[in-house]
């Protein structure tokens, strides 16, 4: 079973690269064959005969295909398929294109450069993604005769300056039609909803046996226990309203260059801390061998907080970023609430994840799904704050147990809300605006890092449950090791956290049933209600 795996993502990476315009016909077309045939290989596996570990792979592998269709298009297949042409007949051909965008961009701007409707900004946004898309793919088709080919050189020099320049200008177009361009409001927030049956089905390949009824219900209880707890730490910071305690702590930035150094101490104060405790096997490797990197301004407009794999990317002001975004970035990056996300990142998150991923069952990552990967790391914040790490204090910058409780809780309450907005979003119950302003009425974000959130989340780069993953998947974990560490159970945490690793990626229900020996079987669904409390 793992050599299926291990080739059936090789031969769809060749496929995916060999073809390179998501949106072909040829490349939808050589996916489907390709597919279709290995389903048929799948179908004739000895399921029987495979053990738990490979069970679990076959029951991930046909979730896999289930939900998944590329995008229509078509592909240009002349240069990836060297196959003898003209110049003279690319030439013509650019040339031709050039006056059909040149007409086409004509008419946007006599349509106005605003679209009209949501419907139109969505259509605009995609078709700026296109236009790109084929600029790239192009481009390197140029490049890759340039000079070699004298003949095609010749004819294609002019020719594709101008088309090259032309479709950057409609791209240009399209996105500022779109509103996606990165200096907007939420009312320009671009996002398709997928309607109930589109969520049921992704649901479904998630292994996820709930209604998104019952997944918002899930956020809101959720939401209440945080709630809950941060009236009790804002009184313990001597305040009456929750809004004067996440503002004080916000002002507790630090100056200008020093935030590197509190990502620093904050990281190792977590790795001291899991590896005193014996919680999990941190190798010396993933101890030491993780990069600080700092995000661009550009790039904090989508993202204002920290991300990682084997470097973090630190949000703060630069020299040139104007006065109030230098101020959201400090203040959105305190201390407080950065030590709740160091951890999360590098380690036991993301940074020990990946670390393992890529020594134990790579091919598993053809599984990838956020329940796993943004579930683990959110899933070690539930057991930190368990174990009173608010008060575990071993650096000089986030000092106070307090500010330390409310920083947790601020992150657990945006993943609540993360559940929420981005469900109901796509059941077309909350338009981008009142996504906005829940993170910002109940959560308590600064507007600027809200919509932020809420352009990331909604814009098509991420899969539509990707954001409720991060507490499903936490949940699911964390009823898992009520499972296996209960009373009766015979494992350590340690062994537990290590063989989650080991294990790579899947659905945590299909890792549930690796773990505890479940039988599994070719016509296996999920049924696995995760959640304490009845909903």
């Amino acid at each position: 079973m793992q050599v299926f795996v291990h080739s059936l993502a090789a031969d769809l990476r060749d496929i995916e690269t060999f073809y390179p315009l998501t949106f072909s016909t040829t490349r939808l077309h050589q996916l489907q064959k390709y597919i279709s045939r290995k389903l048929d290989d799948l179908q004739a596996f000895p399921f029987h005969a495979l053990d738990q570990s490979e069970a679990a792979q076959y029951a991930e592998t046909d979730h896999y295909f289930s939900p998944w269709m590329p995008p229509l298009a078509e592909l240009c297949l002349w240069r990836q398929q060297v196959t003898r042409f003209q110049g003279l007949t690319a030439a013509a051909r650019m040339s031709d294109a050039i006056v059909c965008i040149k007409q086409l961009s004509d008419e946007l701007r006599d349509n106005g450069e605003q679209a009209a409707g949501a419907q139109e900004k969505i259509i605009a946004n995609r078709a700026a993604r296109m236009a790109a898309e084929l600029h790239d793919v192009l481009e390197e088709a140029v490049n890759f005769y340039r000079d070699y080919d004298p003949v095609i050189t010749w004819w294609l020099a002019s020719p594709w300056k101008s088309l090259s320049e032309a479709i950057r200008g409609l791209v240009r177009l399209l996105q500022r039609k779109s509103g996606n361009n990165m200096d907007t409001s939420a009312g320009d927030i671009i996002g398709q909803p997928l309607g109930r049956k589109a969520i049921l089905d992704e649901l479904e390949a998630e292994c996820i046996p709930y209604t998104p009824e019952e997944l918002v219900e899930i956020g809101e209880r959720e939401f209440a226990w945080c709630e809950a707890h941060m009236v009790l730490a804002t009184k313990a910071l001597g305040f009456r309203d929750p809004r004067e305690a996440l503002e004080h702590t916000r002002n507790s930035f630090v100056n200008p260059g020093e935030q590197i150094h509190v990502v620093h101490d904050l990281a190792s104060e977590a790795l001291n801390y899991v590896v005193a405790l014996d919680l999990i096997t941190v190798p010396d490797i993933a101890k030491d061998c993780w990069r600080t990197v700092m995000m661009t301004p550009e790039q904090q407009r989508v993202n204002p907080f920290f991300t990682s794999g084997t470097e973090i990317t630190v949000s703060y002001p630069t020299a040139g970023m104007c006065h109030q975004d230098k101020l959201m970035s400090m203040r959105g990056n305190n201390p407080p609430f950065s030590r709740a996300t160091v951890h999360h990142e590098l380690i036991p998150g993301h940074h020990l994840q990946f670390y393992y991923m890529d020594r134990y069952h790579p091919h598993r990552k053809l599984f990838e799904t956020p329940f796993w990967i943004e579930g683990w790391a959110l899933y070690w914040e539930f057991l930190l704050w368990d174990r009173g790490f608010p008060s575990q204090i071993s650096q000089t910058y986030a000092t106070n147990e307090a500010q330390n409780r409310i920083g947790m809780l601020f992150w657990r309450m945006h993943r609540c809300a993360r559940i929420i907005f981005s469900i109901k979003f796509h059941l077309r119950q909350m338009d981008p605006q009142e996504c906005v302003d829940l993170l910002v009425e109940r959560v308590g974000h600064e507007r600027a890092t809200a919509e932020g959130e809420v352009r990331r989340s909604l814009n098509g780069d991420y899969s539509p449950l990707y954001q409720a993953g991060y507490m499903l998947g936490a949940l699911q974990l964390y009823a898992l090791r009520k499972e296996v560490l209960g009373p009766n159970g015979v494992w350590t945490e340690k062994e537990f956290h290590d063989r989650i690793m080991k294990e790579n990626m899947m659905p945590i229900e299909l890792l549930r049933a690796v773990l505890k020996q479940d039988p599994l079987s070719p016509d296996w669904q999920s049924q696995w209600r995760f959640y304490s409390q009845k909903v």
